[in-house]
């Protein structure tokens, strides 16, 4: 069982991964997540799916970047662990794409592995508007 310690490393490794995000800063997130990282996205859009992979997910990450021209931001709104040392991010997220305009808070769950970052799992509150965007 993790300990309280490791749990807040895990909350800050976190508010450290949406600032690297938002900055598209790679060297800094590649430094939190573990090569075997994996990234499952919700839904039927054509950027859902589950990525494997340190590799993959960042060259999802990138997609992102470039399918939005840089302007996707995830926004923290609010992060919860629990005792097993997961670590739960409410997010505000906005981007423009193709005369599309995306406004959805989602949550990620991360789990961990030696401190590193081994899964993310999103969660999407309005997946209906999310893949509108996306398709």
């Amino acid at each position: 069982m993790p300990t309280t310690v490791s749990v807040h490393k895990n909350v800050e490794t976190v508010r450290r991964g949406y600032q690297a995000f938002n900055a598209a800063d790679l060297k800094t997130l590649a430094g939190l997540f573990h090569e075997d990282a994996s990234w499952h996205v919700p839904g039927r859009s054509t950027i859902s799916g589950d990525y494997k992979g340190r590799d993959a997910v960042f060259a999802f990450f990138g997609r992102l970047g470039q399918e939005t021209g840089g302007t996707l931001q995830a926004r923290l709104l609010h992060l919860l662990a629990d005792e097993d040392g997961r670590v739960a991010a409410v997010q505000h997220d906005t981007a423009q794409r193709g005369g599309k305009r995306l406004i959805v808070d989602s949550c990620i769950v991360f789990e961990f592995k030696n401190g590193l970052v081994i899964s993310g799992t999103e969660y999407i509150r309005d997946l209906h508007a999310f893949e509108e965007f996306w398709s």
